[in-house]
């Protein structure tokens, strides 16, 4: 654990054998969650300002470029039957989501990232990044070991994709700067529970030397 939480909580979840480090591999890849307009932006009910986490995801995507590490963006799309009907259980849950609509300026990536046309994008339905997509064994084909993952929202779609990519055999390293949610709580309860269980968050300059070869 890190020391960021309260000295009671961490105490509980080191005697219950949580908080280990992740094992970070060498071959790792970064996965950019769903900073598309309609969550960067505040002028749309789903988002919030996220200004720095663009920032400082573009500097995590620099650093990746640079160690030759490949970046995959992600982004959430419904086409109008889907967002119109009931089958997408989650969007009877969170109905504010069936304004992210394919083609509409919410899903469109935030133009202040660095993306290049050689980064995958991958369109989900769900929270995860790694669910009812082929995001997992496009990383296994590209021999990647170790998933970075940033974006938003911290409480949801973030760490949704940490989850799965334990659970799909990935280490995973979540950069706290990289990271955004509506609400503070939220973002802070859930960066706490995937370094107790999921993977390791670091700084952003943790990350960065991660990525370059050093150690995070």
């Amino acid at each position: 654990m890190t020391g960021l939480y309260g000295d009671a909580t961490e105490r509980t979840y080191d005697i219950a054998g949580f908080g280990a480090s992740a094992g970070l591999g060498t071959r790792p890849a970064v996965v950019v969650v769903d900073l598309t307009q309609g969550f960067t932006e505040d002028v749309y009910p789903t988002g919030s300002d996220l200004t720095e986490v663009v920032a400082a995801t573009n500097e995590l995507v620099a650093a990746a470029r640079r160690a030759g590490a490949p970046v995959v963006f992600t982004a959430i799309a419904y086409t109008p039957a889907e967002a119109d009907g009931d089958a997408v259980a989650w969007l009877r849950k969170a109905p504010g989501l069936r304004a992210l609509r394919e083609g509409s300026a919410a899903v469109a990536l935030d133009p202040r990232l660095a993306r290049t046309a050689a980064d995958q994008l991958v369109v989900k339905k769900g929270a995860s990044a790694f669910f009812g997509t082929a995001l997992a064994s496009y990383l296994t084909g590209l021999g990647c070991d170790t998933v970075v993952v940033c974006g938003a929202t911290t409480s949801g779609c973030v760490r949704a994709t940490a989850v799965d990519a334990v659970q799909s055999g990935f280490a995973v390293l979540v950069p706290r700067d990289c990271a955004g949610d509506r609400a503070q709580g939220p973002h802070d309860a859930a960066l706490f529970d995937i370094d107790a269980k999921y993977g390791d968050v670091v700084d952003l300059a943790e990350a960065i030397k991660y990525l370059e070869g050093g150690n995070a």
